[in-house]
Protein backbone atom coordinates (compact mmCIF):
# COMPACT_ATOMS: atom_id res chain seq x y z
CA UNK A 1 0.00 0.00 0.00
CA UNK A 2 1.31 3.44 -0.93
CA UNK A 3 1.93 5.60 2.13
CA UNK A 4 1.54 9.11 0.80
CA UNK A 5 -1.17 10.74 2.91
CA UNK A 6 -0.63 13.42 5.50
CA UNK A 7 -3.17 13.25 8.33
CA UNK A 8 -3.96 16.49 10.19
CA UNK A 9 -5.38 15.53 13.59
CA UNK A 10 -5.19 18.48 16.00
CA UNK A 11 -7.18 19.18 19.14
CA UNK A 12 -8.40 22.66 20.08
CA UNK A 13 -6.03 25.47 21.09
CA UNK A 14 -8.12 26.54 24.08
CA UNK A 15 -9.01 30.21 24.09
CA UNK A 16 -7.84 30.81 20.53
CA UNK A 17 -8.85 28.25 17.87
CA UNK A 18 -11.18 25.28 17.62
CA UNK A 19 -9.81 21.96 16.37
CA UNK A 20 -11.34 22.45 12.87
CA UNK A 21 -9.75 25.92 12.69
CA UNK A 22 -6.37 24.48 13.68
CA UNK A 23 -6.72 21.73 11.06
CA UNK A 24 -7.58 24.32 8.39
CA UNK A 25 -4.46 26.35 9.24
CA UNK A 26 -2.33 23.22 9.15
CA UNK A 27 -3.80 22.26 5.79
CA UNK A 28 -2.88 25.61 4.24
CA UNK A 29 0.72 25.22 5.40
CA UNK A 30 1.02 21.59 4.33
CA UNK A 31 -0.42 22.23 0.86
CA UNK A 32 1.94 25.14 0.35
CA UNK A 33 4.91 22.98 1.33
CA UNK A 34 3.76 20.17 -0.95
CA UNK A 35 3.34 22.47 -3.93
CA UNK A 36 6.70 24.15 -3.39
CA UNK A 37 8.48 20.82 -3.00
CA UNK A 38 6.32 18.68 -5.31
CA UNK A 39 7.72 15.21 -5.78
CA UNK A 40 10.04 15.24 -2.78
CA UNK A 41 7.55 13.85 -0.31
CA UNK A 42 4.78 12.03 -2.19
CA UNK A 43 4.97 9.55 -5.03
CA UNK A 44 5.66 11.37 -8.32
CA UNK A 45 2.62 9.67 -9.84
CA UNK A 46 0.35 11.42 -7.32
CA UNK A 47 -0.75 15.04 -7.50
CA UNK A 48 0.54 16.71 -4.31
CA UNK A 49 -2.40 19.12 -4.38
CA UNK A 50 -5.03 16.37 -4.57
CA UNK A 51 -7.60 16.41 -1.80
CA UNK A 52 -6.88 12.76 -1.02
CA UNK A 53 -3.26 13.55 -0.17
CA UNK A 54 -4.04 15.79 2.81
CA UNK A 55 -6.70 14.56 5.23
CA UNK A 56 -7.97 17.05 7.84
CA UNK A 57 -9.25 15.02 10.78
CA UNK A 58 -9.75 17.38 13.74
CA UNK A 59 -10.11 15.51 17.01
CA UNK A 60 -11.27 15.85 20.60
CA UNK A 61 -10.60 13.93 23.79
CA UNK A 62 -14.06 14.06 25.35
CA UNK A 63 -13.79 17.70 26.36
CA UNK A 64 -15.36 20.84 24.98
CA UNK A 65 -15.92 20.69 21.23
CA UNK A 66 -15.80 16.90 20.91
CA UNK A 67 -19.49 16.69 20.02
CA UNK A 68 -18.96 19.10 17.13
CA UNK A 69 -15.96 17.05 15.95
CA UNK A 70 -18.04 13.86 15.89
CA UNK A 71 -20.89 15.56 14.03
CA UNK A 72 -18.46 16.93 11.44
CA UNK A 73 -16.83 13.53 11.08
CA UNK A 74 -20.16 11.79 10.51
CA UNK A 75 -21.14 14.35 7.88
CA UNK A 76 -17.78 14.08 6.10
CA UNK A 77 -17.96 10.29 5.92
CA UNK A 78 -21.55 10.32 4.70
CA UNK A 79 -22.31 7.23 6.76
CA UNK A 80 -25.66 8.45 8.00
CA UNK A 81 -26.97 11.54 9.67
CA UNK A 82 -26.59 12.38 13.34
CA UNK A 83 -29.64 13.84 15.06
CA UNK A 84 -29.01 16.77 17.39
CA UNK A 85 -31.25 17.67 20.33
CA UNK A 86 -31.36 20.77 22.52
CA UNK A 87 -32.42 21.11 26.14
CA UNK A 88 -32.31 23.70 28.90
CA UNK A 89 -30.61 22.15 31.91
CA UNK A 90 -28.89 23.09 35.15
CA UNK A 91 -25.51 24.75 34.64
CA UNK A 92 -22.43 24.39 36.86
CA UNK A 93 -23.54 27.03 39.38
CA UNK A 94 -27.26 26.33 39.16
CA UNK A 95 -28.02 28.69 36.29
CA UNK A 96 -30.02 27.43 33.31
CA UNK A 97 -27.96 26.70 30.19
CA UNK A 98 -28.88 25.57 26.68
CA UNK A 99 -27.16 22.26 25.98
CA UNK A 100 -26.91 20.11 22.86
CA UNK A 101 -26.64 16.35 22.72
CA UNK A 102 -26.81 14.04 19.73
CA UNK A 103 -27.68 10.58 18.51
CA UNK A 104 -24.78 9.39 16.36
CA UNK A 105 -25.31 7.38 13.15
CA UNK A 106 -24.67 4.11 15.04
CA UNK A 107 -27.53 4.88 17.45
CA UNK A 108 -25.43 5.85 20.45
CA UNK A 109 -26.23 9.10 22.23
CA UNK A 110 -23.31 11.46 22.81
CA UNK A 111 -23.47 13.79 25.80
CA UNK A 112 -20.77 16.41 26.38
CA UNK A 113 -20.29 17.36 30.03
CA UNK A 114 -18.74 20.68 29.01
CA UNK A 115 -22.14 21.76 27.65
CA UNK A 116 -23.68 21.65 31.13
CA UNK A 117 -20.87 21.68 33.71
CA UNK A 118 -17.96 23.10 31.75
CA UNK A 119 -15.36 25.50 33.05
CA UNK A 120 -16.06 27.83 30.13
CA UNK A 121 -19.64 28.32 31.38
CA UNK A 122 -18.29 30.02 34.50
CA UNK A 123 -16.45 33.37 34.46
CA UNK A 124 -12.99 33.02 35.96
CA UNK A 125 -13.89 35.29 38.88
CA UNK A 126 -16.89 33.09 39.76
CA UNK A 127 -15.27 29.66 39.52
CA UNK A 128 -16.01 27.67 42.66
CA UNK A 129 -15.67 23.86 42.72
CA UNK A 130 -17.20 23.84 46.20
CA UNK A 131 -20.52 24.89 44.60
CA UNK A 132 -20.22 23.57 41.04
CA UNK A 133 -22.41 20.60 40.13
CA UNK A 134 -22.81 17.97 37.42
CA UNK A 135 -26.60 17.92 37.92
CA UNK A 136 -27.20 19.06 34.34
CA UNK A 137 -25.26 16.07 33.00
CA UNK A 138 -27.78 13.80 34.68
CA UNK A 139 -30.60 15.82 33.14
CA UNK A 140 -29.14 15.23 29.68
CA UNK A 141 -28.78 11.51 30.40
CA UNK A 142 -32.47 11.47 31.36
CA UNK A 143 -33.31 13.28 28.12
CA UNK A 144 -31.42 10.68 26.09
CA UNK A 145 -33.14 7.84 27.95
CA UNK A 146 -36.49 9.53 27.39
CA UNK A 147 -35.75 9.68 23.66
CA UNK A 148 -35.27 5.91 23.62
CA UNK A 149 -31.46 5.76 23.71
CA UNK A 150 -30.01 2.83 25.62
CA UNK A 151 -26.35 3.15 24.58
CA UNK A 152 -24.67 6.38 25.64
CA UNK A 153 -21.25 7.99 25.48
CA UNK A 154 -20.52 10.74 28.00
CA UNK A 155 -17.51 12.96 27.26
CA UNK A 156 -16.28 14.34 30.57
CA UNK A 157 -13.40 16.73 29.82
CA UNK A 158 -13.29 20.40 30.74
CA UNK A 159 -15.42 20.39 33.88
CA UNK A 160 -15.83 23.13 36.48
CA UNK A 161 -16.71 20.52 39.09
CA UNK A 162 -15.23 18.31 41.79
CA UNK A 163 -18.44 16.62 42.95
CA UNK A 164 -17.52 13.01 42.22
CA UNK A 165 -20.49 12.69 39.90
CA UNK A 166 -22.97 13.08 42.76
CA UNK A 167 -24.81 15.89 41.00
CA UNK A 168 -25.61 13.81 37.94
CA UNK A 169 -26.53 10.83 40.13
CA UNK A 170 -28.94 13.03 42.07
CA UNK A 171 -30.61 14.16 38.84
CA UNK A 172 -31.10 10.49 37.97
CA UNK A 173 -32.90 9.82 41.24
CA UNK A 174 -30.17 8.81 43.68
CA UNK A 175 -30.90 10.25 47.12
CA UNK A 176 -28.15 11.68 49.33
CA UNK A 177 -28.90 11.80 53.06
CA UNK A 178 -27.05 14.15 55.43
CA UNK A 179 -25.91 13.74 59.05
CA UNK A 180 -29.31 14.81 60.39
CA UNK A 181 -31.05 12.18 58.30
CA UNK A 182 -32.40 14.80 55.93
CA UNK A 183 -32.47 14.58 52.16
CA UNK A 184 -29.98 16.91 50.49
CA UNK A 185 -32.39 18.46 48.03
CA UNK A 186 -30.31 21.13 46.30
CA UNK A 187 -27.90 20.03 43.55
CA UNK A 188 -25.01 18.07 45.02
CA UNK A 189 -21.62 19.75 44.81
CA UNK A 190 -18.09 19.36 46.11
CA UNK A 191 -18.83 21.34 49.25
CA UNK A 192 -21.54 18.88 50.36
CA UNK A 193 -19.60 15.63 49.96
CA UNK A 194 -18.59 15.48 53.63
CA UNK A 195 -22.26 15.85 54.64
CA UNK A 196 -23.29 12.54 53.07
CA UNK A 197 -24.03 9.68 55.47
CA UNK A 198 -26.16 7.47 53.25
CA UNK A 199 -26.95 7.06 49.55
CA UNK A 200 -30.25 5.56 48.41
CA UNK A 201 -30.85 4.28 44.86
CA UNK A 202 -33.59 5.74 42.65
CA UNK A 203 -37.09 4.75 43.74
CA UNK A 204 -37.99 4.18 40.09
CA UNK A 205 -35.26 1.94 38.63
CA UNK A 206 -33.49 3.26 35.57
CA UNK A 207 -33.86 1.27 32.35
CA UNK A 208 -31.07 -1.06 31.30
CA UNK A 209 -28.50 1.25 29.70
CA UNK A 210 -24.82 0.98 28.81
CA UNK A 211 -22.55 4.00 29.18
CA UNK A 212 -19.03 4.55 27.92
CA UNK A 213 -17.17 7.49 29.44
CA UNK A 214 -14.73 9.38 27.22
CA UNK A 215 -12.08 10.52 29.73
CA UNK A 216 -9.50 13.18 28.92
CA UNK A 217 -7.08 12.15 31.70
CA UNK A 218 -5.96 8.90 33.33
CA UNK A 219 -5.70 10.21 36.91
CA UNK A 220 -7.23 8.27 39.83
CA UNK A 221 -9.85 9.83 42.08
CA UNK A 222 -7.65 10.40 45.13
CA UNK A 223 -4.11 11.20 46.17
CA UNK A 224 -1.36 13.46 44.82
CA UNK A 225 -2.39 12.70 41.22
CA UNK A 226 -6.11 12.76 41.97
CA UNK A 227 -9.01 14.96 40.94
CA UNK A 228 -8.80 17.53 43.73
CA UNK A 229 -5.06 18.03 44.11
CA UNK A 230 -4.17 18.12 40.42
CA UNK A 231 -7.16 19.90 38.91
CA UNK A 232 -8.86 21.65 41.83
CA UNK A 233 -6.68 24.80 41.68
CA UNK A 234 -7.39 25.45 37.99
CA UNK A 235 -11.11 25.25 38.81
CA UNK A 236 -10.76 27.96 41.43
CA UNK A 237 -10.07 25.99 44.62
CA UNK A 238 -7.84 27.47 47.31
CA UNK A 239 -5.24 25.28 49.01
CA UNK A 240 -7.63 24.76 51.94
CA UNK A 241 -10.50 23.91 49.61
CA UNK A 242 -8.36 21.41 47.71
CA UNK A 243 -7.84 19.46 50.94
CA UNK A 244 -11.54 19.67 51.82
CA UNK A 245 -12.45 18.36 48.36
CA UNK A 246 -9.90 15.56 48.74
CA UNK A 247 -11.47 14.54 52.06
CA UNK A 248 -14.93 14.83 50.52
CA UNK A 249 -14.09 12.55 47.60
CA UNK A 250 -12.48 10.02 49.95
CA UNK A 251 -15.60 10.15 52.15
CA UNK A 252 -17.82 9.62 49.11
CA UNK A 253 -15.77 6.59 48.06
CA UNK A 254 -16.02 5.11 51.57
CA UNK A 255 -19.82 5.20 51.29
CA UNK A 256 -20.47 4.62 47.58
CA UNK A 257 -17.78 1.99 47.04
CA UNK A 258 -16.48 1.53 43.54
CA UNK A 259 -12.82 1.77 42.63
CA UNK A 260 -11.33 5.21 43.36
CA UNK A 261 -7.91 3.97 42.21
CA UNK A 262 -9.20 3.00 38.76
CA UNK A 263 -7.53 4.53 35.72
CA UNK A 264 -9.53 7.61 34.60
CA UNK A 265 -11.58 7.73 37.86
CA UNK A 266 -10.43 11.28 38.60
CA UNK A 267 -11.55 12.68 35.24
CA UNK A 268 -13.79 15.75 35.44
CA UNK A 269 -13.53 16.12 39.20
CA UNK A 270 -14.42 12.49 39.79
CA UNK A 271 -17.39 12.48 37.41
CA UNK A 272 -15.91 9.40 35.75
CA UNK A 273 -15.77 7.68 39.14
CA UNK A 274 -19.41 8.59 39.76
CA UNK A 275 -20.57 7.28 36.39
CA UNK A 276 -18.72 4.01 36.95
CA UNK A 277 -19.95 3.62 40.53
CA UNK A 278 -23.57 4.72 40.22
CA UNK A 279 -24.29 3.60 36.64
CA UNK A 280 -21.74 0.82 36.05
CA UNK A 281 -20.25 2.83 33.18
CA UNK A 282 -17.09 1.76 31.36
CA UNK A 283 -14.23 4.26 31.57
CA UNK A 284 -12.22 4.71 28.38
CA UNK A 285 -9.52 6.98 27.05
CA UNK A 286 -11.43 9.81 25.42
CA UNK A 287 -8.95 10.24 22.61
CA UNK A 288 -8.98 6.50 21.85
CA UNK A 289 -12.77 6.43 21.76
CA UNK A 290 -12.91 9.49 19.49
CA UNK A 291 -10.23 8.08 17.18
CA UNK A 292 -12.31 4.91 16.89
CA UNK A 293 -15.43 6.91 16.03
CA UNK A 294 -13.49 8.91 13.42
CA UNK A 295 -11.97 5.71 11.95
CA UNK A 296 -8.48 7.07 12.42
CA UNK A 297 -6.79 3.72 11.79
CA UNK A 298 -8.25 3.50 8.28
CA UNK A 299 -6.55 6.80 7.46
CA UNK A 300 -3.30 6.00 9.28
CA UNK A 301 -2.85 2.76 7.35
CA UNK A 302 -2.02 4.79 4.22
CA UNK A 303 -0.30 7.73 5.93
CA UNK A 304 3.32 8.86 5.71
CA UNK A 305 3.03 11.49 8.43
CA UNK A 306 0.59 12.74 11.06
CA UNK A 307 0.47 16.32 12.32
CA UNK A 308 -1.31 16.85 15.62
CA UNK A 309 -1.46 19.75 18.04
CA UNK A 310 -2.98 21.33 21.12
CA UNK A 311 -2.58 24.45 23.18
CA UNK A 312 0.06 23.20 25.61
CA UNK A 313 2.36 20.22 25.90
CA UNK A 314 3.82 19.25 29.28
CA UNK A 315 4.34 16.26 31.51
CA UNK A 316 0.60 15.98 32.17
CA UNK A 317 0.04 15.41 28.45
CA UNK A 318 1.10 11.80 28.98
CA UNK A 319 -2.00 11.19 31.11
CA UNK A 320 -4.55 10.77 28.34
CA UNK A 321 -4.28 14.02 26.41
CA UNK A 322 -4.97 14.20 22.69
CA UNK A 323 -1.54 14.71 21.10
CA UNK A 324 0.02 11.68 22.77
CA UNK A 325 -3.08 9.62 22.06
CA UNK A 326 -2.75 10.41 18.37
CA UNK A 327 0.96 9.58 18.42
CA UNK A 328 0.33 6.27 20.15
CA UNK A 329 -2.34 5.27 17.64
CA UNK A 330 -0.25 6.36 14.64
CA UNK A 331 2.73 4.51 16.11
CA UNK A 332 0.86 1.21 15.80
CA UNK A 333 1.14 1.71 12.05
CA UNK A 334 4.75 2.92 12.22
CA UNK A 335 3.65 6.43 11.25
CA UNK A 336 5.58 9.36 12.81
CA UNK A 337 3.65 12.17 14.50
CA UNK A 338 4.79 15.79 14.80
CA UNK A 339 2.98 18.15 17.18
CA UNK A 340 2.45 21.87 16.79
CA UNK A 341 1.60 23.34 20.18
CA UNK A 342 0.99 26.77 21.62
CA UNK A 343 3.52 26.43 24.42
CA UNK A 344 5.63 23.97 26.38
CA UNK A 345 5.56 23.20 30.08
CA UNK A 346 7.69 21.17 32.50
CA UNK A 347 8.13 17.56 31.47
CA UNK A 348 7.31 18.00 27.79
CA UNK A 349 10.51 16.19 26.83
CA UNK A 350 8.99 12.94 28.14
CA UNK A 351 6.48 13.12 25.28
CA UNK A 352 9.14 12.90 22.55
CA UNK A 353 10.91 9.87 21.06
CA UNK A 354 12.52 9.56 17.64
CA UNK A 355 11.08 6.05 17.15
CA UNK A 356 7.38 6.34 16.17
CA UNK A 357 6.75 2.73 17.20
CA UNK A 358 7.16 3.83 20.83
CA UNK A 359 3.97 5.86 20.56
CA UNK A 360 5.38 9.30 21.26
CA UNK A 361 5.93 12.43 19.21
CA UNK A 362 8.96 12.42 16.94
CA UNK A 363 9.16 16.22 17.01
CA UNK A 364 7.43 19.24 18.54
CA UNK A 365 7.14 22.82 17.29
CA UNK A 366 6.08 25.30 19.97
CA UNK A 367 4.66 28.58 18.69
CA UNK A 368 5.71 30.46 21.83
CA UNK A 369 9.31 29.25 21.56
CA UNK A 370 9.59 29.32 17.76
CA UNK A 371 8.05 32.78 17.44
CA UNK A 372 6.94 34.53 20.64
CA UNK A 373 4.37 34.04 23.36
CA UNK A 374 2.56 37.23 22.35
CA UNK A 375 2.38 36.22 18.69
CA UNK A 376 1.27 32.73 19.65
CA UNK A 377 -1.79 34.22 21.33
CA UNK A 378 -2.60 36.98 18.83
CA UNK A 379 -1.68 35.45 15.47
CA UNK A 380 -2.26 31.77 16.16
CA UNK A 381 -3.69 30.60 12.83
CA UNK A 382 -0.97 32.20 10.70
CA UNK A 383 1.77 30.78 12.93
CA UNK A 384 0.25 27.29 12.83
CA UNK A 385 0.23 27.56 9.03
CA UNK A 386 3.92 28.51 9.00
CA UNK A 387 4.81 25.81 11.51
CA UNK A 388 2.97 23.16 9.47
CA UNK A 389 4.90 24.14 6.34
CA UNK A 390 8.17 24.03 8.30
CA UNK A 391 7.25 20.65 9.79
CA UNK A 392 6.64 19.26 6.31
CA UNK A 393 9.87 20.64 4.87
CA UNK A 394 11.90 19.51 7.86
CA UNK A 395 10.44 16.02 7.74
CA UNK A 396 11.07 15.73 3.99
CA UNK A 397 14.68 16.79 4.42
CA UNK A 398 15.20 14.12 7.10
CA UNK A 399 13.41 11.37 5.13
Amino acid sequence: MSRSRIILAPDTFKGTLSAPEVAAAMERGVRRALMEGAGRFVDRTVDPAADSQVVPLPIGDGGEGTLDILLRGAAARGDGSAATHHRRVTGPLGQLVEATWAVLPDGRAYIELAQTAGLTLTPQSARDPMRATTYGVGELILAAIGAGCRRLIVGVGGSATVDGGTGLAQALGFRFIDRAGRLIDQPMCGGRLLDITRIEPPRSPLPDITIEVACDVTNPLLGPHGAARVYGPQKGATAEQVEQLERGLAHLASIAGGDPAAKHAGAAGGTAYGLATFLNATLRSGIDLVLDLLRFDEHAASARLVLTGEGRLDGQSRFGKAALGVAARAGRHGVPTIAIVGSLGPGWEECVDADPHRGRLVDVISLAERFSEREALTNTAALIERAAAEAMCGYVDRS
